[in-house]
């Protein structure tokens, strides 16, 4: 069978707006006062078919509303987006529609909107519980502003996920442990919980370069936030089944998933990044950043910037990268399937005396340790 079978199929759609840039983001993101939704659904549907036209007869298990901030797309926008969806591909019967929301974006009359449009399922960026922090990111809601977009969510939709951002400035271990436990009474299926990152080409970047990032905490303090994430997410029924992400047994994100376990994915909107199999080749497709110039691309006729073939060497290697993330690991016959090279055994051994990885029923699975340090032991495995 088609490898991507193993991971599944989704179709990701990006929408690249936001009410205010972050200074730590380095998502494809734009702040515009004039949107027009018509033209931008027109082109979405556009790509649709043009995408399904490539990929007929696949059942389609997820999608993925993305940005930016797709709570400021109209609901009329996504409920045409989902209903095309559906009749271009072949819509699983649990099919998970997924939309990101900032909590500065939502009222209960649009959420109750996007769940009658067919969306299940709901991630929210509040990031930080403390009013201070959240000005400091860059974030244009309140505490109570959250509190109060997630009491709406949790009243329209079963599945509701939201991100917490750790090792901000200023903030110490103690800090973090009672902040991630006060998530963790609102919570009810999903985390997403990211270390803070500074990314070039942001304006925490910038700063950072200057040393006007002040207060950021000591890389052992990082390393203490992690491991305390990991003990009091399991303690609470959420245990980590990737490095960043917690949920309780069967609540994790299906799309997410895709990504992980190596599936197809098509993607659409500015910026928005594919894997699809054609005739047995796995192809990487690459849209236009510009909003303005992915629709001028769109109303050509293709969206896509670039689309390149990958060999049987890079499908293994991001099959590796992506299968070590999470807790199920990767199948070691399914990663020499895909390329002619092997694991190599003198490192494995090492890496599982060091106990950053185990082998068990033709897994390859990174420890609790060794996600700790995932990027070194996936050097180690691909040098």
């Amino acid at each position: 069978m088609d490898d991507w079978r193993h991971g599944g199929f989704g179709l990701y759609v990006h929408w690249p707006f936001c009410e205010a840039k972050c200074p730590y983001c380095d998502f494809n993101s734009h702040v515009s006062k004039n949107i027009d939704q018509k033209q931008w659904l027109i082109c979405y549907l556009a790509e649709l078919h043009r995408s399904a036209s490539e990929t007929p007869d696949r059942v389609l298990n997820t999608i993925f509303f993305g940005g930016g901030t797709p709570s400021l797309m109209a609901p009329e926008t996504v409920a045409a987006i989902i209903d095309e969806a559906r009749k271009l591909w072949l819509p699983a019967n649990d099919m998970e529609v997924t939309l990101e929301a900032n909590p500065g974006s939502v009222e209960a009359g649009r959420f109750a909107a996007y769940r009658d449009a067919g969306v299940n399922r709901v991630s929210m960026g509040v990031q930080a519980l403390n009013d201070e922090d959240l000005r400091r990111l860059g974030r244009i809601h309140t505490v109570s502003e959250a509190r109060a977009a997630f009491d709406i969510a949790r009243d329209c939709f079963d599945r509701v996920s939201f991100d917490m951002i750790y090792a901000r400035q200023h903030q110490t271990p103690k800090a973090w442990q009672a902040e991630l436990t006060e998530a963790l009474s609102m919570a009810i299926d999903h985390l997403s919980l990211y270390q803070l990152t500074i990314e070039e080409g942001t304006a925490f970047g910038d700063r950072y370069a200057v040393g006007k990032l002040r207060g950021l905490p000591e890389d052992d303090h990082a390393a203490d936030m992690y491991l305390a994430t990991q003990e009091i997410c399991e303690a609470h029924g959420l245990p980590a089944y990737e490095v960043s992400n917690h949920a309780r047994p069967g609540a994790e994100s299906r799309h997410n998933l895709i990504y992980w376990r190596y599936g197809d994915y098509v993607g659409v909107g500015p910026g928005a990044h594919g894997r699809i199999t054609l005739d047995g080749q796995k192809i990487a497709t690459e849209t236009y950043l510009s909003p303005n110039a992915w629709l001028s691309a769109v109303e050509k006729g293709n969206g896509e910037k670039e689309r390149s073939l990958l060999s049987t060497h890079d499908q293994a290697s991001e099959y590796l990268m992506m299968g070590m993330r999470i807790t199920e690991g990767l199948d070691v016959d399914r990663f020499n399937a895909l390329s002619d090279l092997t694991l190599p055994e003198n490192k494995l051994r090492d890496l599982e005396e060091l106990g950053m990885i185990h082998r068990t029923n033709g897994r390859l699975i990174a420890t609790k340790d060794g996600r700790a340090v995932l990027n070194a032991v996936i050097r180690e495995l691909l040098g």
